[in-house]
């Protein structure tokens, strides 16, 4: 009796794993289906991986009256892809991959049985195989004893795995903080060991890696198992650093205990989590020291900002991704400027300034409150549940959401008789900056109020 766990797997492989059959050839179903499959966690279930003992020209000649789709990009690394109806599946002759020391790319050769495609993978929980149609799991390497006890081993020497794909090292990281693992202890000094290999591996996959990362549930095994080996050094330096530095605001030991914990906080949205993960980047170029050892780190969130978007330009993140992040980082103190309370023109500017990014803002600043004071971390939701109330209170009444001058550049232009120029600019500053201390005037005030200061200005200097 198939197990209720494996059915979504059957039914979806059947009619692909009976062509297989048909043809006198291997099929297997690999990668983290399995996985996930033995964890029971396959909602929803998402594309699927296979290998087989055909090569790909019979791959293809096998799959081609089944698929809606093929593509064959993939043909000289020995993957067919296929889509039928809304399921996308790749298959891949049995093969064996490795990089040289100087090479960013992986060499290819084909493997004759399916014990040595597993002996390449990653890692033991990723080396298990489902023969089909039997539903035989293929396990030569304990993956599901390692599974059952939480361990995270390689299948291989790690650092015959590593070595195999340095990307490994970082992946060890994700998975670590997926699954709840404990690293293998020879995993880890392999990782310390070979961290420097990271060189080879180009800087989209280490961006695509760490993207991967931040939006598991708890990234913060993770990114500890960055720090602890060592390889965080090598593609995210300014983590680390941040251990160097007493942060007595939050009571932590040091701001990278603080800056874990708000990344955990946060929701698992990427881009939010990643301005949680730079968002202190700053303090150590800005700490300096007061009397009876008081620390400081003024304008940490301007060196912030300006340090994530270098770092981040490195990761080859997009631009957009890119500005998103650092203004997330150089608006997250913007909060705590208005200590003394918010009048209707601090709330506008605050809802101008953030734009579309207001309710990332709110929550980043939320959960930048990591202190074990209770009062404090109290006073402080208080705090920001009086702001988002007198932002919908606003919008009700103003539509701040979207804040402009009360009157638009033709507007101006036909009013003071001049042509488009720089004059028309600041007429237009002007106008905002009085949308945004009063709140709506109406065309006939804003105008009566640009007529005064264009008088103004076209007045002698009485010095």
């Amino acid at each position: 009796m198939i197990p209720d766990r494996f059915r979504p797997l059957v039914e979806e492989t059947e009619p692909i794993a009976a062509r297989f059959d048909a043809a006198g050839k291997k099929l297997y179903l690999v990668g983290g289906v399995v996985r996930d499959a033995l964890l029971g966690d396959l909602d929803p279930l998402g594309d699927l991986d296979f290998t087989t003992d055909a090569t790909p020209d019979e791959i293809e000649r096998i799959v081609s009256p089944l698929a809606d789709a093929l593509w064959t990009q993939g043909r000289r690394f020995g993957t067919i892809g296929l889509q039928v109806g809304d399921r996308k599946m790749e298959i891949t002759t049995h093969r064996a991959e490795s990089y040289h020391p100087d090479s960013r790319n992986p060499e290819v050769a084909f493997a004759g049985a399916v014990e040595t495609d597993l002996s390449r993978r990653d890692f033991t929980i990723n080396s298990m195989a489902l023969s089909l149609p039997g539903l035989v799991l293929v396990d030569p390497f304990d993956g599901t004893a390692d599974l059952a006890a939480r361990r995270l081993r390689t299948p291989l020497d790690p650092e015959v795995s590593f070595a195999d794909d340095p990307l490994r090292m970082l992946r060890a990281a994700r998975f670590v903080a997926r699954f709840g693992l404990t690293p293998d202890p020879a995993l880890v000094d392999g990782v310390v060991t070979l961290r420097s290999r990271l060189d080879i591996v180009s800087d989209e996959r280490i961006r695509d890696e760490l993207s991967k990362l931040v939006v598991v549930a708890c990234p913060g095994e993770g990114l500890w198992f960055l720090v602890r080996t060592g390889l965080a050094e090598e593609f995210l330096p300014e983590l680390p650093a941040l251990a160097l530095e007493q942060d007595p605001v939050h009571r932590h030991k040091d701001v990278l205990a603080h800056t874990i914990a708000v990344v955990d906080k946060t929701s698992p949205d990427r881009i939010l989590r990643l301005a949680a993960l730079f968002h202190d980047i700053g303090k150590p170029k800005t700490r300096s020291f007061g009397p009876r050892g008081t620390v400081s780190f003024h304008h940490h969130e301007v060196v912030g900002a300006r340090m994530t978007r270098d770092r981040l330009r490195v990761l080859r993140y997009p631009n957009e991704d890119i500005d998103t992040i650092s203004r997330l980082v150089e608006l997250h103190l913007r909060f705590h400027t208005y200590r003394m309370g918010w009048t209707d023109s601090a709330v506008r500017r605050y809802v101008r300034d953030a734009g579309p990014l207001l309710d990332r803002l709110n929550e980043l600043t939320r959960c930048d409150c990591t202190t074990r004071n209770a009062a404090k971390a109290a006073a402080l939701s208080r705090r920001m549940d009086e702001l988002e109330a007198r932002i919908v209170e606003i919008r009700q009444r103003e539509g701040v959401a979207a804040i402009r001058p009360d009157l638009d550049g033709v507007a101006v232009m036909a009013r003071l008789g001049v042509h488009p120029s720089p004059v028309v600019g600041e007429a237009l500053a002007f106008l905002l900056e009085l949308r945004l201390e009063e709140g709506p005037l109406g065309e006939e005030e804003a105008g009566r109020r640009l007529d005064a200061w264009w008088a103004d200005r076209q007045s002698p200097d009485d010095t």
